[in-house]
């Protein structure tokens, strides 16, 4: 959602990508950008929106003369368009500095505004450091936190996750699809149990806006628009009406009294263009890159020895494929890839600049090194993941030699 796996940038590129939808092309250059679920390439909806906006939506949305009041409207216009691809009310969304931040203001301030029904929360093993983080502290502060475990594909069973709610939990979260291995939640019958109980749920949807609708019945959502071709330094906040929260945070008066400091108003505009243009391209870029990612999932195991594909096969993101290599390092191999004109990512978001391995994979119980993550952007070209896979068996082949490995 937020924060990114250990990416390598293409040697000698800019870090803008090749990538042409609808016959709009972007900056040629070498290389292939397979690293998508940590940011998309600025869209050129949201490009021409940013220019726009820098000049006519620069001043203080909360002042009442001429310059101010065209910012404002530019604001609620984006929060508007934001609000119909989300299937929200444009009064429920705030923009926010990051999805980290909107994930942060939805679990604290949620938890903290039914502190007398209890200060028991429940997450599962796989969420995003920065739900993980939020929980912690809430639990450093007295509360307390069930983690909920998940099958080999990285999926919450919806029978388990109800069991663990109880008269005092006070919040629920669960991400709508990993951010490391594709898979998606159930996300429905999670927030069924959710409503039955009388506990908000709490969805991070940071890899699934944009591109899917989430399904219904969720108090509060957090989103990130650099996710879906919007500009970095933007999140999304949304939360129900009716739905009971407090901020965590000293009060302010900007975004309904929920997000402290002045508003971005030409990065919010930005995210809205993006957000209505990516969900309009994906209900045929979908499919198109569901069918390179297959492609992925069916050819490394097959040409590569000791190779473990992980996720869940059919319940899982159509851009996003994660493996995972015996006998070698992930980062030797990104390191590898990155030589060969590849960008890929590798290792946990949360864990990049530690060796500890994926918490993701850990509670998933499949291999937690030589892990790399393949996740394409719009626009990305077959013949780029074709290359991918011709090059990727003798990369891993020569590293297994060096570390003096040689599988059966």
């Amino acid at each position: 959602m937020f924060g990114g796996h250990i990416s390598a940038r293409v040697p000698g590129t800019p870090s803008r990508v090749p990538v042409s939808v609808h016959g709009v092309a972007d900056t040629d250059l070498a290389g292939a950008y397979f690293d998508a679920a940590s940011t998309e390439p600025l869209h050129p909806a949201a490009r021409a929106a940013l220019l726009g906006a820098l000049d006519g939506a620069w001043a203080d949305p909360a002042r009442l003369y001429g310059a101010a009041r065209a910012a404002r409207m530019q604001l609620d216009q984006a929060r508007a368009r934001v609000a119909a691809v989300l299937g929200a009310r444009a009064d429920e969304v705030a923009f926010t500095t990051s999805g980290t931040q909107a994930v942060h203001l939805a679990l604290l301030g949620g938890a903290r505004a039914r502190r007398r029904t209890g200060r028991h929360l429940v997450v599962s093993a796989v969420e995003h450091s920065s739900v993980l983080h939020a929980a912690s502290l809430h639990e450093r502060d007295g509360g307390e936190v069930t983690v909920v475990g998940v099958d080999r594909g990285g999926r919450v069973d919806p029978a388990e996750f109800a069991a663990a709610l109880r008269p005092d939990t006070a919040l629920a979260c669960l991400q709508s699809a990993n951010h490391e291995v594709g898979t998606v939640q159930p996300v429905g019958e999670v927030a069924q149990a959710c409503r039955a109980a009388g506990v908000p749920l709490l969805v991070d949807a940071a890899q699934t806006a944009g591109r899917a609708d989430v399904p219904e019945g969720w108090s509060f959502l957090a989103a990130s628009a650099h996710k879906w071709g919007g500009p970095p330094g933007v999140g999304v906040l949304v939360i129900r009406k009716g739905t009971r929260w407090r901020s965590p945070l000293p009060e302010d008066e900007r975004e309904g009294r929920r997000v402290p400091g002045f508003e971005n108003v030409p990065g919010a505009v930005a995210a809205a263009a993006a957000l209505e243009a990516y969900r309009a391209e994906m209900a045929t870029e979908g499919p198109r890159l569901s069918a390179l990612v297959e492609r992925v999932r069916e050819r490394v195991p097959r040409d590569i020895p000791d190779v473990q594909v992980v996720g869940d096969p059919v319940r899982r993101l159509p851009h996003l494929v994660t493996f995972s290599c015996l006998y070698v390092e992930g980062e030797a191999l990104l390191t590898e890839l990155d030589r060969l004109g590849f960008a890929v990512s590798s290792g946990s978001s949360c864990t990049a600049d530690t060796l500890r391995p994926s918490h993701v994979l850990e509670a998933m119980g499949v291999i937690t090194h030589g892990n790399v993550r393949v996740s394409l952007p719009r626009g990305v070209r077959s013949a780029d993941v074709d290359r991918l896979l011709a090059v990727l068996p003798d990369a891993v082949a020569r590293l297994r030699r060096d570390a003096g490995v040689s599988p059966a």
